[in-house]
């Protein structure tokens, strides 16, 4: 079950959320359960947060910060992650039927394959998303 204090905090708005995250350098997010459907969280900063069972259907999370995050079993249909850095996060039972991974960074992100879930998302195959290998 999300923080209410966590998720009171990302209600106020993606700006005051990052400057929260800033000063929060211990603290890691819990937003896991949290009802997310159609929100603007474009640019959000959720690295290493806790977004399990989320629902972010039809959520904008345009070139969001998303590394090391847990989406275990979230709801990402009609999301749009144009440009989102999904880098080293657990996708492991998320929806991402008709979400737009446009130039999204997957490297390292934790999914079993091609599913059903992952069926009609935009963008894919693999060819149309943006993979950054470290040098």
């Amino acid at each position: 079950m999300a923080n209410p204090e966590h998720l009171k905090i990302l209600k106020q708005g993606v700006a005051v959320w990052n400057a929260w995250r800033k000063m929060q350098t211990k603290n890691e997010p819990d937003l896991s359960g949290a009802n997310l459907s159609g929100e603007d969280l474009g640019g959000a900063n959720f690295v290493e947060a806790d977004l399990s069972n989320a629902n972010l259907r039809d959520a904008n999370l345009r070139s969001a910060h998303l590394g090391n995050a847990d989406f275990t079993d979230t709801d990402l249909s009609n999301a749009n992650l144009v440009g989102a850095d999904f880098a080293w996060t657990d996708l492991r039972g998320a929806i991402l039927s008709n979400a737009n991974l446009g130039s999204a960074n997957i490297f390292h992100a934790d999914h079993p394959g091609p599913s059903p879930r992952l069926s009609r998302a935009r963008e894919l195959p693999i060819l149309a998303v943006r993979v950054i290998v470290p040098r």
